[in-house]
């Protein structure tokens, strides 16, 4: 089949990519993940790091070590793409059965809206500080452009973030560089170390990874099914890490050194820091978050469609696919608009809790593909209602429960706060009990129980590429 354009709107949705449309070079994981980490938003989220009480060499190293632990498990989902050959969530459907698996794609739907709302509203702010604009103007403006990328889907997607991932490194390279020469690193000491807030550093950044999973599939699918799997991990794992790692190092000298400036991620304080030529860097700035914004977009809209094919079968269309995309682009910025004033700290708080209700889930959905059915599934009974992952899976239903159960008395957010975090010292250990008791428990269930209701054993499953789509 001929390659088709990037300026072709992408013909396919959740279903199978037939191995004779398989295209791309591995190599485009990294720059797309590079690039989906370089935005103001990630900035902010460094901040934090340091404004919860770590004096800032730890807190440097809190970010190293919660990124590089964080996208472990957000790098292991890359191989499922070109393994399989269809988006992320709805793989959910092996585990969680195909009606089960509505409940982890509604919690990652609403995750989605968060950040493509909060997004938007930073957005906004650059484009009308940029531009001189409202407020409320420029999130339409900017949410427009994200739809229509959005539409056109996975070839622009990826064209687009391999620019940009050029152009906001070196960006941010010259506006780091300026940073430490125009307000240095603040005080700069080791005093004042504490277990609890260095924890609570370290899970902000983990779960900043740990939030893309749902994500990570969508972005591999179409790669050839022969991809490596190390090299899918690689290279999205040294993209991620790498750029994440960088732009939470910025905010987070950032506010040790001139907090009330940068005001938790003002993009004036940080656009200014070059001294000239600010246009470009506004343009590299807004362009660098409409892109990952229009990836938030993408997922809610395979999510969407995931979750509406459980209720009907109707093929997504191109048109039908528009439609679906302009719907989640009007509710997501009607919220931004809305909520804009005290949006971002309530809603940030309110998608970082949100995250602990997807941890179980990247854990079952790795050790399910990994440990339990090693990389062999039926495709086709992915999309069959009375197949062999038909109904509710109590298996993994009843992991994902219990992982949660356990995890509330551990999260420490500004939305909740476990009764265990105290006596912690403050410390998140959270997301680490989300991960290994949930996908723990999975795997001793399905060893105990690896036949469902009659449904077919799990070593029945086939490889992908053995099975019609």
């Amino acid at each position: 089949m001929a390659a088709r354009s990037v300026a072709s709107v992408e013909r396919r949705s959740i279903d199978f990519v037939p191995l004779n449309e398989r295209h791309g070079s591995v190599r485009s994981l990294f720059t797309l993940w590079f690039g989906a980490n370089m935005t103001i938003t990630a900035i902010a989220a460094g901040a934090v790091t340091v404004a919860v009480g770590v004096p800032l060499p730890w807190a440097l190293l809190a970010i190293v070590l919660g990124n590089l632990i964080g996208a472990v498990f957000m790098a292991l989902h890359s191989a499922q793409g070109p393994l399989l050959g269809i988006p992320q969530m709805i793989q959910s459907r092996a585990q969680f059965g195909f009606v089960g698996a509505v409940l982890p794609l509604v919690l990652v739907l609403l995750m989605y809206v968060g950040y493509f709302a909060s997004s938007a509203v930073l957005t906004g702010q650059a484009v009308a500080s940029w531009l001189g604009l409202s407020v409320d103007t420029s999130i339409v403006l900017a949410n427009a452009v994200t739809a229509v990328l959005a539409i056109y889907g996975y070839r622009l997607l990826h064209a687009t973030e391999k620019w940009l991932s050029l152009l906001s490194g070196i960006g941010f390279l010259v506006l780091s560089v300026q940073l430490v020469r125009n307000v240095g690193f603040g005080e700069w000491t080791t005093a004042g170390f504490s277990w609890g807030p260095f924890l609570l550093a370290m899970a902000v950044a983990a779960t900043w990874q740990l939030t893309y999973a749902p994500y990570v599939a969508d972005y591999s699918r179409y790669l050839p099914v022969d991809t490596p799997v190390r090299a899918s991990f690689w290279y999205t794992y040294a993209g991620t890490v790498l750029a994440a790692t960088w732009m939470f190092a910025f905010g987070a000298v950032a506010t040790a050194a001139a907090a009330e400036a940068f005001d938790g991620g003002s993009v004036d304080f940080i656009v200014g820091q070059a001294g000239a030529a600010t246009w470009a860097f506004f343009l590299i700035v807004v362009a660098g978050n409409i892109a990952v914004n229009a990836l938030n977009l993408y997922g809610m809209f395979m999510s969407a469609t995931t979750t509406l094919t459980v209720f009907s079968r109707e093929r997504v269309g191109v048109w039908l696919r528009a439609a679906i995309i302009l719907v989640a682009a009007v509710v997501g910025t009607a919220i931004a608009i809305v909520g804009r004033a005290n949006f971002l700290d309530n809603f940030t708080n309110f998608i970082l809790l949100l995250a602990y209700f997807l941890i179980p889930w990247t854990s079952i959905n790795l050790v399910d593909f990994y440990l339990v059915r090693k990389e062999r599934y039926v495709i086709e009974d992915i999309f069959e209602p009375h197949g062999r992952y038909a109904g509710v899976d109590w298996r993994a239903m009843t992991a994902y429960v219990v992982g949660i159960v356990l995890e509330l008395p551990f999260v420490n957010s500004s939305f909740y706060v476990g009764p265990f975090v105290e006596p912690l010292g403050g410390a998140d250990v959270s997301w680490l009990l989300g991960i290994f008791l949930s996908g723990g428990l999975y795997y001793v269930l399905m060893r105990v129980a690896p036949v469902r209701r009659g449904h077919v054993a799990v070593h029945g499953d086939q490889p992908v590429g053995s099975v019609a789509p």
